[in-house]
């Protein structure tokens, strides 16, 4: 950004927003980490913890009236979506370090997991934009989604279980028993009609921990990948899940994927959608869109 290269030689602002419960990690000490690592030469560092759900936006939207050039989250999926639907079409820059269960946004954008080296990589100020999406004015980065992993997400949110483990139970707890339902599905005006067990749509090309949902989906295309899982018996699962890994979820007989930009979704009744593994309870319908490299970020 040209107004980072006007500062070369003057100290960015960087405020660190820091999520002191996500994945399971104590982050009490991250200011003397971030201190340790950082080019103090390039920053003013100054920290705050979040204190509820919502607190994270609410102190980003702060600082960026503020004027504060850097802003980064410290965080898990739903506080990087806290900070970055509140950055979008501003002239702050998001910065990333992952302490989430699945980290997906981070890992597509080559960030890495260790706090130490993504720390240090803050220090190129190196930049990129990327696209953002919406379902229903609810801004998401990574994927948002309907169905199976939609009812997930708000199972999950309300477990003691946090963490991959947590996850990996409450899917297999609630595998046996979800129905799929039926789906009208508009992209780009076309109808497509289909029963689904879940809809996922794929800004990034990852749920997370390396699960590909839609390996060609990308941030920058100002495209959004709708991925419809059709109803399959219980023992594809294992299969659908190893193709997911080894990014080949797009080969199986029971995804099919289809790019568009302006999306509708209408579903039987109202019921969870999650916004980067967030749950959001929403109407039965959904009008989902893509702005195209609306937020910048560090990487």
């Amino acid at each position: 950004m040209a107004y980072i290269l006007s500062l070369a030689f003057l100290k960015n602002r960087i405020l660190f927003i820091i999520n002191p419960i996500s994945g399971g990690k104590n982050k009490i000490n991250f200011p003397v980490l971030a201190d340790k690592y950082l080019d103090t030469n390039k920053f003013h560092s100054t920290y705050v913890f979040t204190e509820r759900i919502g607190h994270a936006s609410e102190l980003a939207v702060t600082a960026v009236n503020n004027g504060i050039e850097i802003i980064v989250a410290v965080g898990g999926d739903g506080t990087i979506n806290e900070v970055a639907s509140s950055l979008v079409g501003t002239n702050s820059i998001m910065g990333i370090i992952p302490y989430g269960s699945g980290n997906g946004l981070a890992r597509s954008l080559g960030i890495p997991l260790n706090e130490k080296k993504a720390l240090v990589k803050l220090n190129n100020l190196n930049t990129e934009q990327i696209d953002s999406g919406s379902v229903n004015g609810k801004k998401f980065f990574n994927i948002a989604g309907v169905g199976f992993d939609a009812h997930i997400s708000a199972m999950f949110a309300q477990s003691i279980s946090r963490g991959l483990t947590g996850y990996v139970k409450t899917t297999f707890q609630e595998l046996s028993n979800y129905q799929s339902q039926h789906y009208r599905i508009y992209i780009d005006g076309i109808l497509y009609e289909r029963e689904a067990f879940m809809i996922s749509i794929a800004n990034s090309s990852q749920f997370g921990n390396n699960a590909h949902i839609s390996p060609f989906a990308s941030l920058k295309d100002g495209l959004l990948d709708v991925c419809i899982i059709k109803p399959f018996p219980m023992y594809s699962f294992p299969l659908m899940g190893i193709q997911m890994f080894n990014k080949t979820a797009h080969k199986s007989k029971f995804v099919e994927i289809i790019k568009g930009k302006e999306i509708k979704i209408i579903r039987e009744s109202a019921a969870p959608v999650h916004l980067d593994g967030e749950p959001e309870n929403m109407a039965s319908e959904l009008h989902v869109t893509i702005k195209p490299l609306s937020l910048t970020v560090l990487n």
